[in-house]
């Protein structure tokens, strides 16, 4: 039979990359003591990394050396362990729809659950509480859409959306126009005027 050491780094190989380990998943293996005392010891020692308090990942190690698993990647799947919502920040959805050239410096997600800060290895995540109406369209492009025009602000609201009208796939366009009643109302009526321009 494997020590527990072992028994842990085979189930943390298993996981795809971000995959996060508690010591709850491993409570049929030994005391709660000394599962915490394996973990702290693994990530002391390089072979798991410590996101938060009781939260661990495996560290990649390519040709290239040792390093954290992309950010993305280990948010997601904390947010499928604790069944929040998480996404992207409105600079990275503005980013990533054209509607600044600005590059976000640092990583931030924006969650259901409470605000946090992750570790990846010299880098820190901040997952960040925010009102439901940010995360109500979900991951797609109506919802990077708005997070991406809370983002602008009411003073680039008129210009984004025309970008967006033109960019977004027009079933996008069609459930971010539709979405209205649950945005603040500067967000609602610049979707309502630039919907009533076509």
């Amino acid at each position: 039979m494997n020590s527990l050491p072992e028994s842990i780094r085979l189930h943390a190989e298993s996981l795809p990359e971000g995959g996060v380990l508690s010591p709850k998943e491993f409570l049929h293996l030994g005391s709660r003591a000394a599962i915490d005392k394996s973990l702290s010891r693994m990530a002391r020692d390089g072979k798991l990394l410590r996101v938060r308090r009781g939260t661990y990942v495996m560290p990649i190690t390519s040709r290239f050396g040792t390093r954290a698993p992309a950010p993305e990647k280990v948010v997601a799947s904390l947010a499928a362990q604790s069944g929040e919502v998480v996404v992207a920040h409105g600079a990275s959805a503005a980013n990533a729809l054209g509607l600044t050239q600005q590059v976000p410096i640092r990583e931030v997600y924006l969650t259901s659950g409470r605000t946090r800060k992750l570790s990846l290895g010299r880098s820190e995540v901040l997952v960040k509480h925010v009102p439901q109406w940010l995360l109500a369209l979900g991951n797609g492009p109506a919802g990077a859409a708005v997070r991406a025009l809370a983002w602008m602000g009411p003073a680039h609201a008129n210009e984004s959306l025309a970008t967006l009208r033109r960019t977004l796939p027009a079933s996008e366009w069609r459930t971010l126009a539709s979405s209205r009643a649950t945005l603040p109302s500067w967000m609602a009526r610049a979707i309502g005027e630039e919907a009533a321009r076509g």
